[in-house]
């Protein structure tokens, strides 16, 4: 999957200069020019990692990063955050570090040296315990609800039911005619359209959370399946 990683910096030159920098190792570049803009965004779908430059117009990157680390949100406690800063002093590394930061690179800087300290904060954060933890889809059979990635879905009854048909055989093709006999019933006159009009407002949903996941693989003539990391899948 490809990495996204959301960049704070309101400097339309440096932005650029890391911007293209990351975009040549293959991977995608969100840039926000405002504190309120970074925030929105890890809320709507937490990105892979976060590089924050400490003065902005409306506010710091290290207040930020610190509001992060004391969140309830288990992604936004662990997301991998690079501070990217004129500040080089010392004193400022020592209090990125406190707020939370992950790693410190002052300005001017090497964007190979920034390209390879990200490169090893994606590597460590894909082994991170707390990460690791956290299911991408888990469905609460009991309770009726579907979490991704920890965080609750909007689903109806039928996307609800319809995603846990899927969840159950993870990996594995359903066929149109056993979600239909599964989630709506062997005696419903609901069709293969039914499926595909639910399957895709269903996806609609999931990237509505989570823009960066497509979890669900249509296999044309066959049906769908759910493809989850080996971690998710159901036991």
């Amino acid at each position: 999957m490809t990495p996204r990683i959301l960049l704070l910096e309101d400097d339309p030159a440096i932005a650029g200069t890391v911007a293209f920098a990351f975009e040549r190792e293959g991977w995608r570049v969100e840039q926000v020019l405002l504190v309120r803009e970074a925030e929105r965004s890890v809320r709507t779908a937490p990105p892979a990692l976060a590089v924050l430059d400490v003065g902005l117009p409306d506010g710091n990157g290290l207040s930020l990063c610190r509001q992060w680390r004391a969140d309830g949100d288990v992604r936004l406690r662990t997301l991998p955050v690079l501070m990217l800063t004129a500040q080089g002093e010392e004193i400022d590394r020592v209090l990125g570090l406190e707020a939370g930061a992950d790693d410190y690179l002052a300005k001017p800087f090497s964007p190979r040296e920034l390209v390879a300290r990200v490169r090893a904060l994606l590597r460590r954060s894909a082994w991170s315990p707390s990460a690791a933890d956290v299911p991408l889809i888990d469905v609460d059979e009991a309770g009726q609800r579907a979490l991704l990635a920890g965080q609750p879905l909007d689903l109806t009854r039928l996307e609800l039911r319809l995603l846990q048909a899927l969840w159950r055989a993870a990996g594995r093709i359903k066929s149109r005619e056993a979600l239909l006999a599964e989630v709506w019933g062997p005696d419903c006159e609901a069709n293969d359209r039914t499926v595909d009009t639910h399957v895709k407002t269903l996806r609609a949903k999931l990237r509505e959370q989570r823009p960066d996941l497509d979890p669900i693989v249509t296999h044309r003539g066959l049906g769908y399946a759910l493809v989850l990391p080996p971690a998710t899948a159901s036991r």
